[in-house]
C-alpha cells in the first residue's frame, strides 16, 4: 500500500498478506486486537493494564453480539448500564475507567495510519466509528470517590485489629492446632503495612536487604528505614522507589520486625530467598493472600466491611498528619506526587480538629487562659 506507515499494531503488520480466512469476521477482530496490544507494549504499558483492556472490549462484543465496526453509542451505553445494574461495587471511577479505555481502542481503531478502517471497509462494507467522547463520557469533577465507607481506621480500631490478630495466633498455639506460625506472621505484616504506609505491591515486592539503619535514630536499629521499590508507577513507567522512615509514635514496630526476622520467618525455611514476606512453601507471599489475611482479620475483629486492607494506609496518613508531622513530610513518605492526592486520603480526627481550634484560639485570645490567681 502506497504512503503506508509501519506503526506497531498496523494492519499490514499483524493480518497475513494473501490469505483469505474462512470466518473473517472473528479472524479481523483478533487481528485488531493483536494491534492494538503491539501499539500499547511499545508504550511499555504494564501487560496486567493490556490485558485487562483487551478483555474489556471483548465482553463488550459478546454482551452486544456486535464486532468494533458495528459499534455504535447506545450498545456502548447499554453496556455500561448492563454493568452497573448488575454489581453493587460498580462504582462511577470503574466506569469512567472503562469508558476511557473503550474511547482508546477505539481512537487506535479509527486511526487511519494504522489502516484498520480501510480493512473494515474492503472486507465488511463498514467502518469503526469514533463514538464516545465528551459528550456521553463520565467527568473526573472530584477529588475523591470511592465508596463513603472507606475511610481511615480510629486508633481504637487500629488496635482492635492488631488484638484480633494477635490473639487469632495465640488461639492457634493453645490448640496446638496448624497454622500459628503463619498466624504469628499475619499479624506482623499487619503491622508493617500500617507502621510504614505500604501499598500491597510495595509490601508484596520487599526484600530482606531493603531494611536499612537510620543514622539520626540508632534507637530503631536496622529497621529505621525502609527501601520502597516496587512503588506505583505512572503510565508506562517503572515501578517508583522512595525512602520511608520509621516515625518515633511506630517504634512498636521495632520487635514486631525484629521477631519475625529472628524467630519466625526462620521456620518458614525459606533458604536463599531474598522475599521479606514468605510463604509455607517457600515462596513470596502474593497481593491476593495479603487480602485474604486482613479481611480474615477484619471479620475476627467484628469491623465495617467497608474498611479494606488499604485503608491502613489511609490511616498512616491520617495519624502522622494528627502527631504533627508536615504535610511536605508526609507526602514523601507515602510517595505521593501531588500534596493534593495526599489531602484526599487524610481523615484527621474531631479530636485533632478540636485541639487545633484550641491552639488558635490561645494564640489570639492568651488573656481567656491566663491562669488565675
Amino acid at each position: 500500500m502506497e504512503g503506508r506507515v509501519d506503526l506497531p499494531g498496523a494492519s499490514h503488520l499483524v493480518l497475513v498478506k494473501h490469505v483469505v480466512p474462512l470466518d473473517p469476521e472473528p479472524t479481523v477482530f483478533e487481528a485488531i486486537l493483536e494491534g492494538w496490544a503491539r501499539q500499547q507494549r511499545v508504550r511499555f504499558l504494564k501487560d496486567d493494564t493490556i490485558n485487562r483492556r483487551l478483555a474489556l472490549v471483548q465482553r463488550l462484543a459478546r454482551f452486544s453480539g456486535q464486532y468494533p465496526w458495528q459499534w455504535n453509542a447506545a450498545e456502548i451505553e447499554a453496556f455500561i448500564d448492563h454493568l452497573r445494574s448488575t454489581s453493587r461495587s460498580f462504582a462511577v471511577s470503574t466506569a469512567r475507567g472503562h469508558l476511557g479505555n473503550l474511547r482508546m481502542f477505539l481512537e487506535f481503531v479509527t486511526d487511519p495510519r494504522y489502516g484498520w478502517t480501510a480493512v473494515c471497509r474492503e472486507r465488511f462494507g463498514e467502518v469503526p466509528q469514533q463514538v464516545l467522547g465528551e459528550w456521553n463520557t463520565i467527568a473526573h469533577t472530584d477529588d475523591y470517590e470511592g465508596r463513603p465507607g472507606r475511610r481511615p481506621f480510629t486508633y481504637d480500631e487500629v488496635q482492635v485489629l492488631f488484638d484480633a490478630a494477635d490473639g487469632l495466633a495465640e488461639e492457634i498455639r493453645a490448640r496446638r492446632r496448624k497454622g500459628a506460625l503463619a498466624a504469628q506472621r499475619d499479624a506482623a505484616l499487619l503491622k508493617t503495612f500500617y507502621a510504614f504506609g505500604l501499598r500491597r505491591r510495595e509490601a508484596w515486592g520487599m526484600d530482606r536487604v531493603d531494611w536499612r539503619r537510620n543514622p539520626q535514630m540508632p534507637a530503631l536499629g536496622r529497621f529505621g528505614v525502609a527501601q520502597v521499590r516496587w512503588g506505583k508507577s505512572s503510565r508506562g513507567g517503572p515501578p517508583k522507589r522512595r525512602t520511608v522512615l520509621l516515625v518515633p509514635e511506630m517504634d512498636w514496630a521495632v520487635p514486631v520486625l525484629d521477631h519475625w526476622e529472628c524467630e519466625l520467618r526462620p521456620r518458614f525455611s525459606p533458604g536463599e530467598h531474598p522475599a521479606w514476606w514468605v510463604t509455607e512453601r517457600r515462596g513470596r507471599m502474593s497481593c491476593r493472600r495479603m487480602d485474604e489475611v486482613f479481611a480474615h482479620v477484619r471479620a475476627v475483629a467484628g469491623l465495617d466491611e467497608e474498611l479494606d486492607l488499604h485503608c491502613l494506609r489511609h490511616s498512616y496518613i491520617t495519624h502522622l498528619i494528627e502527631f504533627g508531622y508536615p504535610e511536605r513530610f508526609v507526602q514523601d513518605q507515602v510517595g505521593h506526587r501531588y500534596g493534593s492526592t495526599t489531602a484526599v486520603y487524610t481523615g484527621v480526627s474531631l479530636e485533632y480538629r478540636n485541639r487545633l481550634l484550641n491552639r488558635s484560639l490561645q494564640a489570639r485570645h492568651t488573656e481567656l487562659w491566663e491562669p488565675t490567681s
